[in-house]
């Protein structure tokens, strides 16, 4: 997609505001009068149709730009390409699901009266521009279960699997419960997130939902959260590549005058220059094809590993520690890191036919990605022991086929999808004469490409870089900030148990955080300083 069809795809949704805004009114008027009335009492939320015109406007941009990438296989993967990497958004019709849900599903949000009421569904864009839009960019309203299914475990089971072992060896065998306990909490705050959607219509992304709870201020700082994981995991991605590329060539040298790089400072510097041309590209379509395949590749690496474990000759050897306090922290982080997937939950539910499915889907996703990722854990452990490596690819015997498989695996061009979304939020702060400019884009993109060549460099630690990206940024996206939003947004719905509950999660994320989070960089620096 080029930059004029992604601005013209964001005026159609700015002329349809006003007409939008008056079906909504007279479709919904009383599904929505109990928020009115939170909304005018509490005058620090911001107006509706102030959600797309605050910065950052390029992150809906975003979303349409990924919501436009063809899968290979539509029939399978439906038409959204969901990648963990690079959290890919889609731009897809909003909808709004009745209030009434299963016991088992709802969360805590008792609200009889709403219960009774069926909403209808809002487009973002005026109908026929929506349809000629959709048809188009081959946008798809009526994701199935099995599709929404299928997204939310490429968004989930990211390159976190590959530090599972690592997290058991720093955390004992008594940490796995962590895994388990953040699989129930980030659930549930997915659902809450869910209702803070549901309460407004003009509420379509999760900076929307900062903007709702706490005004402008809300919405710039889960922006900044949101980007700033995105470009700690484009290090992340470097730092991954260096190893694994030297780890299947570790001669790999080069000296040029003066300068000598060995193999992970080589092939650190060799995989940014390889992926610098797809960061430049406006339309990512290409990619797709190659990040919709997420779940495969996921698979394809835990089969490799019990592959070598059972039918290999590495067997199992490792009894393991039951608790490790001292290093507990950092595997708290690892684990945090696992659940990183609620700023894309929003745009799965959007894009389903049956909204109200949303929460089987979520219960399937997880419950799906847990397995893995314990199963990962337990095995990888099980097989090296505290020799276990921050990724468990570098244990694997280099000789075997199953492990080069594996090693390659892991080599994915998905850098430019977690990457462009953060440089569009910066091409937008340019002045309105070089907005549009191209060289001011490859600058900015080049810039940042090479700045996460120079932090990977500097902090060459995947583990421990994780530990910290979970801990610090993971547990405000997905512990913290749902519940707080929800608490603010729909302050007069929620019952007392409903608060103590949100309480509890946040104590729970904070704590959680500040330990992982100090843990993690003190280990850093330590590493750093010898």
């Amino acid at each position: 997609m080029n930059h004029s069809s992604s601005d013209q795809s964001l005026y159609l949704e700015s002329d349809g505001e006003d007409e939008r805004k008056n079906s909504s009114e007279e479709e919904d008027d009383g599904a929505f009068s109990d928020y009115s009335d939170t909304h005018n009492q509490n005058q620090h939320h911001s107006k509706p149709n102030s959600y797309s015109t605050a910065w950052p406007k390029s992150y809906r941009q975003s979303i349409d730009l990924y919501g436009s990438l063809p899968s290979p296989s539509p029939g399978f993967f439906g038409n959204t390409s969901l990648s963990r990497f690079g959290s890919s958004f889609m731009s897809l019709t909003r909808r709004h699901t009745p209030e009434s849900l299963p016991a088992v599903t709802k969360p805590l949000l008792v609200d009889e009266e709403a219960a009774k009421r069926k909403r209808s569904s809002h487009s973002l864009l005026p109908s026929k521009a929506s349809s000629r839009v959709s048809h188009e960019m081959g946008i798809s309203n009526d994701s199935s279960f099995g599709q929404a299914v299928l997204n939310g475990v490429n968004v989930l089971c990211g390159v976190g699997i590959l530090s599972t072992p690592y997290a058991v060896k720093e955390g004992g065998w008594l940490g796995l419960l962590i895994l388990f306990a953040f699989g129930v909490l980030c659930f549930y705050t997915g659902l809450l997130l869910r209702y803070c959607l549901d309460s407004h219509p003009g509420i379509q992304t999760y900076p929307d939902i900062g903007q709702a709870a706490f005004g402008t201020t809300g919405r710039i700082l889960v922006s900044v959260i949101l980007y700033l994981e995105l470009y700690a995991m484009s290090v992340e991605y470097i730092i991954l590549e260096s190893d694994n590329l030297s780890s299947l060539f570790p001669n790999a040298a080069l000296s040029i005058g003066g300068f000598h790089l060995d193999a992970p400072h080589l092939f650190a510097l060799l995989t940014t220059i390889a992926v610098l041309p797809t960061v430049w590209l406006r339309d990512l379509s290409i990619l797709s094809y190659i990040s919709a395949g997420g779940v495969i590749a996921s698979v394809l690496v835990v089969l490799c590993l019990f592959w070598v474990g059972l039918i290999d000759e590495v067997g199992i050897h490792s009894k393991g520690t039951p608790l490790n306090l001292a290093t507990l922290p950092v595997s708290v982080g690892l684990y945090g890191y696992c659940y990183s997937g609620h700023g894309v939950f929003p745009n799965i539910y959007t894009s389903m036919a049956k909204p109200s499915q949303f929460p089987a889907v979520l219960l399937t996703c997880f419950g799906i990605c847990t397995l893995m990722y314990a199963g990962v854990a337990v095995m990888g452990y099980s097989m090296f022991g505290e020799s276990t490596e921050s990724q468990f690819t570098l244990n694997m015997p280099q000789d075997l086929v199953a492990s080069k498989i594996a090693l390659w695996t892991t080599v994915k061009i998905t850098y430019a999808l977690t990457l462009s979304p953060v440089a569009m939020s910066l091409e937008e702060l340019l002045p309105s004469n070089h907005g549009k400019s191209r060289f001011y884009a490859i600058a900015i993109r080049s810039a940042l490409a090479f700045s996460t060549l120079l932090v990977g460099l500097a902090i060459p630690f995947f583990g421990l870089v994780m530990s910290l990206i979970g801990s610090f940024l993971t547990m405000l996206i997905t512990l913290i900030l749902p519940p707080a939003c929800f608490l603010s947004i729909l302050r007069t719905k929620v019952t007392p148990t409903q608060v103590a509950l949100c309480i509890v999660i946040i104590t729970v994320g904070a704590v959680c955080s500040a330990m992982g989070t100090y843990s993690a960089l003190s280990k850093i620096i330590e590493k750093l300083n010898t």
